[in-house]
């Protein structure tokens, strides 16, 4: 009965199919036995029953969590210092743009002593992977530029579900400025002691030769005298013109804003130098434009920027008796002041360092003529606070060109 109720769509069918081919005609025992068939068959033919074979479940390993190195080289590309990342057998796996600038671009995957050689930051670089800690020495590059940096290598690690990741960053902290500046102090602190020296020296000498032989002399004492005072007066101008370059330097950041009118300012500087010129047997020749020429300045300031060279072309080009002094000021282009001598002319390898601190291309010459070897350097932070440019030019053997472009 269970199974008559569950077949009973497929023996409604089969009795209304027989009913129909009746209708139709049809043999009445065909239909019969067509319809017993198919009774038989919707009630005692057993369907197949399909089982699913158990399936063995399929081990898969776990995904392994993506490495760290692209959050860390996204995060030092963006620093503007050299910067590498190194694995744990010291290959380069990243290097930031500042890096490449610096020391070349190295291929990815490259030992790190494929570019840097030194011997010095090898082995830091060996012994901080052996310790996993940081270390850091002071290394000199010389190409493409004598370069001065503080490498520093420092290991950095990852612990995250259960994988462990090293990296080991190389820096490299540009002091080659620091350095220079050092020396520069270092140097100036040098000669300044020793420009210093040398006239205490004779002062000293010459006291002790007044109070002992020289005690009942005065034909002697007189003439030490007048020497003790023009070393005396060295002194001097070398402590005053140390004290114009302090002062220059505390404000060398703040440019002047008052009009200054060059045309009566050169033949001012040129009226004050006329003596000295004459002592040199030296003639100063203006060549000034009609109407004014203003530049923002320091009227002080440039008064001593103009006095320096025009006085310097006097002293040092007095072989060419004639100091040329040219005011340019053409349209659309800048307000230039040419100062121009017929001396002897100062050789190619001297011109770059004259503006450097007691810098002298002839000591013996400079000091005959009490030059202190401060004065470019004074002229050079004027011009820098007036954001103006010194321009030399010299041949030897046809003279010298001071130019100063506003």
């Amino acid at each position: 009965m269970a199974r008559i109720r569950r077949e009973r769509p497929v023996l409604l069918a089969a009795i209304l199919s027989a009913l129909a081919a009746l209708a139709a005609g049809m043999n009445k025992w065909v239909v019969l036995v067509l319809l017993l068939v198919m009774i038989f068959t919707a009630l005692f033919n057993e369907a197949p029953v399909l089982t699913a074979e158990p399936v063995e479940p399929v081990e898969t390993e776990p995904e392994a969590p993506p490495s760290r190195l692209p959050e860390v080289s996204a995060t030092l590309a963006g620093l503007d210092i050299p910067v590498m990342v190194l694995s744990d057998d010291a290959s380069v796996l990243f290097q930031n743009r500042a890096a490449e600038k610096a020391f070349g671009e190295v291929a990815l995957g490259a030992h790190i002593s494929a570019r840097l050689r030194s011997p010095g930051v090898l082995d830091m670089v060996r012994e901080t992977i052996a310790t996993n800690a940081p270390n850091q020495i002071e290394h000199s590059e010389r190409l493409p530029s004598e370069r001065v940096y503080i490498v520093r290598s420092a290991p950095v690690e990852f612990q995250a579900e259960g994988q462990h990741e090293r990296f080991f960053i190389l820096s490299f902290r540009d002091i080659s400025e620091v350095r220079r500046i050092d020396r520069m102090r270092s140097d100036f602190v040098a000669n300044a002691s020793h420009e210093l020296r040398t006239p205490l020296a004779s002062l000293r000498g010459f006291i002790e030769t007044i109070q002992g032989p020289a005690k009942n002399d005065q034909k002697a004492q007189a003439q030490f005298l007048g020497i003790m005072f023009d070393q005396t007066t060295r002194m001097s101008r070398l402590v005053d013109d140390l004290l114009s370059l302090s002062r220059l330097e505390l404000k060398s950041h703040i440019a002047p804003d008052e009009k200054v009118d060059l045309v009566p300012l050169l033949g001012h500087v040129r009226d004050s130098l006329v003596p000295l010129a004459k002592d040199v047997g030296v003639d100063i020749n203006l060549h000034l434009p009609d109407g004014k020429v203003e530049v923002l300045g320091d009227r002080d300031e440039l008064v001593q920027v103009f006095e320096n060279l025009m006085e310097n072309a006097c002293k040092y080009g007095q072989e060419g008796k004639i100091v040329d002094v040219w005011l340019k000021n053409d349209a659309g282009q800048p307000v230039e002041v040419s100062i121009i001598d017929k001396g002897p002319g100062i050789p190619a390898e001297h011109v770059p360092r004259l503006t450097e601190r007691f810098y002298r291309v002839s000591i013996e010459d400079s000091r005959s003529k009490k030059g202190t070897g401060l004065g470019l350097a004074i002229v050079k932070h004027i011009l820098t606070r007036h954001r103006a440019r010194l321009i030399v030019k010299s041949e030897v053997g046809k003279g010298t060109d001071f130019t100063v472009r506003f």
